[in-house]
């Protein structure tokens, strides 16, 4: 959510951006909120000054008993009662005009940052630059799930039996690596100084309201029913939520920090599911990080925060590039954002496994996040970034390091996760 004296100050900066985003039919929404604030504030200035008379006239009515001015106390009297059904019916009409407000509000999207390419959607994102050699072997790469059903570590059929389309078990050695690749993230940002929290996996419709916008709600996430509960789509949401409604001393910024989470989403619509494999599913785990910072820091933290998914990529022999997000692509609360993509031999091109945003200070204007300083309070800026979201890094994983004999080599850095096994082995053939 923007701050409204955008609006009041400079409306047509909030609607040049709206266009550049590609969102035409909200330029009327900002004339729209722009009247309600006018109304808004007039019917407030009405409340205070009935409120400055009420008091005045108060005041007065002792004076008045004190010099016997029984006439004038009556009157006094009559007045205030009056004011009081003025009043109350202004704050009435105040609440009004404060919730159509802020509810038109929550749909402008944020201002993007001046880098930020122009582009109606994902088709015209911009790569940015390479990471590792993209290799294409001269041996064929399976299929993701027929690697893992080699090596006796995939179950999709059970899954459709016991929760549906959109599940999976996994088995034996590539369990262990799934959790070997989530521990080894883990310890790599701890690594970085970022403090490890296992968050909430369930948060009320107030956080989910606070960290995205309703459409990307209604798309994704799992709603508990007759709770005020939603499943998580990602932990940011939980740990962002963590700060509703805090301030946060001004010496304790930056909060960098990385979470571990199951996260459950519809991924519904165009995409659909994937029947064989697993790379859009109902359900994955994912290590994440947060960070809370001044304004001015944040996109220093931007740069850390993605170059920090390439490296622990890097480390684990998976080539990568950074992906630009044009204006279409990105989602309303967002400043800037990249996606890492990883290399699959396999189809000869790069697919998404992570994504970095910041999101100035929209969340936090949501939530009411604020911090305290030695110029006054202010909201703090919140990025995001995946560090390793499985089985997406377990698809990119298997596929760079297949051998033409079906093994499948474990690097170095992941192995005393693995028990020190060097080379997963086939269990069988086709």
């Amino acid at each position: 959510m923007i701050d409204i004296n955008l609006i009041r100050e400079n409306k047509e900066l909030v609607k040049e951006n709206i266009k550049k985003k590609f969102q035409d039919n909200k330029l009327d929404i900002v004339d729209q909120i722009e009247k309600l604030d006018i109304k808004y504030r007039q019917t407030k200035s009405s409340a205070d000054e009935l409120r400055s008379e009420k008091n005045k006239i108060s005041a007065s009515i002792g004076e008045f008993v004190r010099n016997k001015e029984f006439d004038k106390v009556n009157d006094a009297k009559k007045r205030v009662n009056e004011l009081n059904t003025q009043i109350t019916n202004l704050g009435v009409e105040e609440e009004r005009l404060a919730s159509e407000i802020k509810s038109k509000m929550m749909i402008i999207p944020n201002i993007i940052d001046e880098s930020v390419p122009i582009g109606k959607d994902d088709s015209e994102n911009v790569e940015n630059e390479r990471y590792g050699e993209a290799v294409i072997p001269n041996f064929e790469i399976p299929y993701h799930a027929d690697i893992l059903n080699r090596l006796n570590g995939l179950d999709k059929e059970s899954a459709g039996r016991t929760s549906g389309e959109g599940f999976y078990y996994l088995l034996g050695d590539v369990a262990r690596l799934h959790s070997a690749m989530l521990a080894y993230a883990r310890d790599f940002m701890i690594s970085k100084g970022f403090t490890y929290c296992v968050p909430p996996f369930m948060i009320h419709a107030s956080v989910v309201e606070g960290v995205m916008s309703f459409p990307e709600m209604e798309a994704m996430m799992y709603k508990i029913e007759n709770e005020d509960l939603y499943l998580i789509g990602t932990s940011e949401h939980s740990m962002i939520g963590r700060f509703l409604n805090q301030i946060v001393d001004e010496k304790q910024l930056p909060i960098a920090l990385t979470s571990y989470s199951p996260c459950f989403r519809k991924e519904g619509g165009a995409h659909g599911l994937e029947e064989k494999g697993v790379y859009r599913v109902h359900q994955f785990e994912k290590q994440e990080m947060i960070v809370l910072c001044k304004p001015e820091d944040s996109f220093t933290w931007y740069e850390k925060m993605w170059k920090a998914t390439v490296e622990l990529f890097r480390t684990l022999d998976i080539p990568v590039r950074t992906l630009e997000c044009c204006s279409g692509d990105l989602a309303d609360l967002k400043v800037k954002s990249c996606d890492v993509e990883a290399w699959s031999p396999r189809q000869q091109k790069y697919f998404e496994v992570g994504s970095c945003s910041t999101l100035g200070d929209a969340q936090a204007r949501r939530l009411s996040i604020r911090t305290k300083g030695e110029n006054g309070t202010y909201y703090v800026h919140t990025l995001n970034n995946t560090v390793l979201a499985t089985p997406r890094a377990l698809i990119a994983f298997v596929e760079n390091n297949y051998n033409e004999d079906g093994t499948v080599n474990i690097p170095e850095a992941l192995r005393p996760y693995m028990g020190g096994v060097d080379k997963l082995i086939p269990a069988k053939k086709d």
